[in-house]
Order: structure tokens, then C-alpha cells, then sequence
């Protein structure tokens, strides 16, 4: 019985100073994000890590891309699920191979949109535009014109 109590007390102990050893949780801004250039495909973008990697398969990862007023996502398809959720500005979207500004629907700051693996689409930014961008590695991107 004592034998029994003391390792439920160490089991009660080693769980307490896992859950006091949790991560803290990782808080960006727009304002506090830490921007770096985007890859050369996102002409004048910036991009900010908010958690994981990318690259990385099968992990979760979330990073902010800031782009020009103006700014040409060209069309181009991703490997995985992309989820993105416009944090401020309005991204214009479309579906397709080509890009049709007539068929461009707004996505306003607040609006969402997952966009399954494999759909051709395309955005441009209307105003400066910051966007969340975050789904489960790896995040490809394939672009149908070169």
C-alpha cells in the first residue's frame, strides 16, 4: 500500500511539472512579426514564421505573407490542403489555369478559404495585403506557367 501511494504521488509529480513545463503559446501581430523576404515567386512579399515548418511533412505549420497592393499570385496548385485566412487588405481570388479578373471573387479581412491539394488557383492583393497561411507539411507550390 505504501509502495503503492508513493508511486502515485511521483506519477502525480511528474505530470504536474510536465503541464508547468508546457510550451508558452506563440503570440504574432502584424506588427511584431518577424518579416523576412519572400521566395522571388512573391514579388516585393514578405513572409513571417508563426509556428513549424513548411518543409517539414506531416508537421502543422502557420506563417504570415505580406504582399504588395497590386501583387500577382500566379496560377498554381499545392501538394496539401492550403488554409488561408486574410488578416487585413482583400485578396482577390480566382479558380483556373489562367487568370480571369471578371471571375475574381473578394476575400475580405476575416474571410477564409481552404483550397484543397491539387486546385488551380490564383489571388491578386487589393491593397496592402497580409494573409495566415497554415496547413500540414510540406507546403509545396507548383506553378502552371513558367
Amino acid at each position: 500500500m505504501l509502495l503503492r501511494s508513493i508511486l502515485t504521488t511521483i506519477a502525480c509529480v511528474l505530470l504536474a511539472s510536465v503541464s508547468a513545463g508546457a510550451s508558452t503559446p506563440t503570440i504574432v501581430t502584424a506588427g511584431t512579426a518577424n518579416w523576412q523576404p519572400a521566395p522571388p515567386a512573391f514579388k516585393g512579399a514578405q513572409l513571417a514564421k508563426i509556428v513549424g515548418d513548411p518543409a517539414k511533412a506531416g508537421g502543422y505549420y502557420a506563417y504570415l505573407l505580406k504582399v504588395p497592393d497590386g501583387a500577382l499570385v500566379a496560377p498554381h496548385f499545392h501538394g496539401m490542403t492550403e488554409n488561408v485566412t486574410v488578416i487585413s487588405g482583400i485578396l482577390m481570388v480566382g479558380l483556373g489555369d489562367t487568370v480571369d479578373r471578371a471571375k475574381m471573387k473578394p476575400l475580405p479581412a476575416g474571410g477564409i478559404a481552404s483550397i484543397p491539394a491539387g486546385l488551380h488557383h490564383y489571388a491578386i492583393a487589393r491593397g496592402v495585403t497580409i494573409v495566415e497561411i497554415s496547413g500540414i507539411g510540406p507546403d509545396t507550390i507548383t506553378f502552371l506557367h513558367k
